[in-house]
C-alpha cells in the first residue's frame, strides 16, 4: 500500500450508496440491499451481467463520484483489486443475503433496502 487505508465518513457514504442506485438504475441493475461501511460495501444486486463485472462498475462509478464531489482526489485508491462475489440462486439465498447486509453489519450506516425484492 502506498496510500493510508481509506475510511469513508458519512458524506463519502451517502455519495457512495446514492452513487450505487443511480448506477443501478442506469443499467437496468435491481439493487436489493446496499450498506456502505466505513471501509467497505456489502452489496445485493440483480442483473444481466457477471458479478464481477456489476462490482467493478459499481466501484469505478462510486470513484467518478467521489472525484467529482471534491471530497477525494483523484489519485485516491479507495477499493481492493477485487471483492467477494457470489451467485444466489433461491430466494432463500437472495433473503439470507440482503438480512446479512441491512441487518448483520454492526451499526447501520448508509443502507439501502429494496422494498420488494
Amino acid at each position: 500500500m502506498n496510500q493510508a487505508p481509506y475510511v469513508m465518513d458519512k458524506s463519502r457514504r451517502e455519495v457512495v450508496l446514492a452513487a450505487l442506485q443511480e448506477r443501478c438504475q442506469q443499467h437496468d441493475w435491481k439493487l436489493l440491499a446496499a450498506h456502505v461501511r466505513t471501509n467497505h460495501v456489502h452489496l445485493v444486486v440483480e442483473g444481466e451481467a457477471r458479478p464481477e463485472r456489476i462490482m467493478n462498475d459499481l466501484k469505478s462509478y462510486a470513484s467518478r463520484r467521489l472525484n467529482q464531489t471534491g471530497l477525494d482526489e483523484p489519485a485516491r485508491q479507495r477499493w481492493a483489486r477485487h471483492g467477494s462475489t457470489q451467485w444466489l440462486w433461491t430466494t432463500e439465498q437472495v433473503s439470507a443475503a440482503i438480512k446479512y447486509v441491512v441487518d448483520e453489519q454492526g451499526e447501520a450506516m448508509a443502507v439501502f433496502e429494496a422494498l420488494e425484492s
